[in-house]
Parts: C-alpha cells; sequence; structure tokens
C-alpha cells in the first residue's frame, strides 16, 4: 500500500474489512505512542503491552471514529488514557521489581528532553559528559515526580511536538487546562532543574 494515502482514507478502508489498511496505520503511529506511553509509564514492557492494547482497542472502535480529530490524535487519546488506567492500577500495587524497571526506563523521557536541551560544547569534553550524567539523572526524577496528567501533557508538548489544540483533544480537556498544566509541568521542572539552568 502506498505510504501517501491519507489516514482518513485508511480508516475507510479498515472501516471496510481491510486489514492491511490498519497495519499501515499501525506501522506509522506504533512507535510513537510507544515514546508517549514508555515517557508516562518509565516501564518499556507495559508501554510495549499499553501500546498493543492501544491499537487493539483502536481496531474495535475505528468505526466509532469521527474524524473530527486527526487520527494520531484519536489514536493517542487511546493510549494516554489506557496508559493513566495503568498507572492507577500499578499504584495499588508497587512492587520493587517494577519500581526498578521504571528506574530504567525513566531514561527515554530522560534522553528525548535531553535532546531538546543540547548546547554547543565539544562532543568530548569531561565536565560535559559527566554534567549531562547529572542532568539526565535529575530529569529523570523530575519528569516521574509529575503527576501522571502533568507528565502526558509536557511528553505530547515537548517529546511529540503536538499542538495546544491536539493536546486538548488527546486529554480531553479544554485548550486553557492544556495550557494550565504545561505550565504547571514547565514551572515544576525549572525548579527540579534549576542548578542546570
Amino acid at each position: 500500500m502506498p505510504p501517501e494515502i491519507q489516514d482518513w482514507e485508511l480508516v475507510r478502508r479498515t472501516v471496510e474489512g481491510d486489514q492491511d489498511a490498519f497495519r499501515v496505520l499501525v506501522e506509522r503511529y506504533q512507535d510513537r505512542v510507544v515514546s508517549v506511553v514508555t515517557g508516562m509509564l518509565h516501564d518499556r514492557e507495559s508501554a510495549l503491552d499499553v501500546t498493543q492494547e492501544t491499537f487493539i482497542k483502536a481496531y474495535r472502535s475505528i468505526e466509532g471514529f469521527k474524524g473530527d480529530a486527526s487520527f494520531y490524535t484519536w489514536i493517542y487519546r487511546i493510549a494516554v488514557n489506557l496508559a493513566i488506567d495503568h498507572q492507577r492500577r500499578e499504584k495499588r500495587r508497587p512492587t520493587s521489581e517494577s519500581m526498578r524497571a521504571g528506574a530504567r526506563s525513566d531514561a527515554a523521557a530522560a534522553e528525548s528532553l535531553l535532546d531538546r536541551l543540547a548546547d554547543d560544547r565539544p562532543a568530548g569534553d569531561p565536565f560535559r559528559a559527566t554534567r549531562d550524567t547529572e542532568l539526565r539523572e535529575c530529569v529523570q526524577r523530575a519528569v516521574a515526580d509529575l503527576t501522571a496528567d502533568h507528565r502526558a501533557v509536557i511528553l505530547l508538548r515537548e517529546v511529540e511536538g503536538l499542538s495546544y489544540e491536539e493536546i486538548s483533544q488527546v486529554m480531553q480537556c479544554s485548550k486553557g487546562t492544556v495550557m494550565s498544566r504545561l505550565h504547571y509541568a514547565r514551572k515544576k521542572l525549572q525548579a527540579d532543574l534549576k542548578e542546570f539552568l
């Protein structure tokens, strides 16, 4: 199937029973969904499970896709809601293994945010390497300390580059709420990372 086919056409074909059309949608968006969900859950395996659940749920409810928003906004909304549900379930039963897994995969969110904070210092600079390691650890802790909603908003905006309107659709809240959550998340991250700024 040609890659230039628009999402709405792939959705239409999926509704008509074309499983290859849905496969193209999965291939088009799975990496981005995994990235957002990993940033929210801090556990790669759980993120992969939630991503799989996201696409299963999307496939089963594709006829309900109205086209009011773009397909990726719709799929992100499903993914974010499932990730938040997963976090709530996990909070009720934390284990030492999930805590260790969370610490390992916090690096993914930290790496994405660090890429945005990169500067012009030479790559071989030992001071930079030490400082980057410290910053990475602080970013991991700061992102992990955000609530699920604030973490989702910051990841959708800063890592995925979604607009306020798109985040509003994903999070099913007003644009003002998105702006407020984003402002709070940025202020909290700035406070937690002030020694690096």
